[in-house]
């Protein structure tokens, strides 16, 4: 997919962070933007910077958890858009928890939004999007997709998941000369409300002093997240890195392979020790 004009996308996560600066980035280049987000005020305030734009855009709240919903957003969106080009399955949420502290609702939550969020809105929209005959899907991972970090079990599960299956996709669709790119999406530190919406960060420490932490430390901004990922796109790459730490994480693994797991652990353990030294983390080890 070279060119975006009039081409039909839908975002899920449209609403803030990285969904809405892919959505504005969209729609600068002539794109006809779905935007949805469980908070129906977001997508609508990011529906409005699109229309400023010139883009024919509409606002949807929705669950990606919930397949029922996403079948009728699905409907929705063909039924006034009439066709659909894109699905960016973005949305996503994040949980900090050891295994052994872990609540099986938290787990749940978090899996039905980036794992089964994911699958809902590619496996809905793919017969749709071969149709078109140019059709892509943009699925959101993480660096926490490339390697698993202590804390960090659920989302680690829910973007390892998404990388796998999004990489099968990819596979299958070259496999049967089906007209559709797939890219999967791994983005490092980017100034987003996922640390701060996240559950769990309370229990770990002082949820204000972590959010702030995070902020200074994020590399990427979601406008140059939006960049990444349109130029990718635009490539047909497999996979896009965004942020150098991306690329370390990505450097890590193919370097050290699984043994970075038991070169990370005492690192964990220092940087815990630390954070509770500076009173922002109650982690105990």
């Amino acid at each position: 997919m070279k060119y975006f004009r009039d081409r039909v996308v839908s975002v899920t996560g449209g609403g803030s962070g990285i969904g809405r600066a892919v959505a504005i980035r969209l729609a600068g280049d002539g794109a006809r933007l779905a935007i949805a987000d469980i908070d129906a005020e977001r997508a609508q305030e990011t529906a409005a910077v699109c229309s400023s734009l010139g883009a024919e855009c509409r606002p949807y709240e929705l669950d990606v958890a919930n397949r029922h919903a996403f079948q009728d957003y699905r409907n929705r969106v063909l039924a006034e858009f009439g066709s659909i080009s894109m699905v960016v399955n973005n949305a996503g949420v994040a949980l900090g928890a050891d295994v052994v502290d872990m609540e099986w609702i938290d787990f749940e939550w978090l899996m039905g939004i980036n794992f089964w969020g994911v699958v809902n809105g590619t496996k809905l929209f793919l017969p749709d999007l071969i149709d078109s005959g140019d059709g892509h899907v943009v699925n959101v991972s993480s660096v926490f997709g490339l390697m698993a970090i202590p804390s960090q079990s659920a989302y680690n599960a829910s973007k390892f998941a998404v990388r796998g299956f999004t990489e099968a996709l990819r596979q299958e669709m070259r496999i049967n000369r089906l007209p559709v790119g797939v890219t999967c999406v791994h983005p490092g530190g980017v100034r987003t409300n996922i640390v701060r919406d996240a559950r769990g960060v309370g229990t770990m420490g002082d949820q204000k002093k972590i959010v702030a932490g995070f902020d200074r430390i994020a590399l990427t901004t979601p406008e140059g997240a939006a960049d990444s990922i349109i130029k990718g796109v635009r490539r047909n790459k497999p996979r896009v890195l965004i942020g150098p730490d991306a690329l370390g994480f990505d450097f890590i693994t193919r370097a050290v392979g699984p043994r970075y797991q038991d070169l990370n652990a005492p690192l964990a353990r220092l940087g815990f020790a630390i954070g509770r030294r500076y009173g922002l983390v109650n982690y105990n080890i």
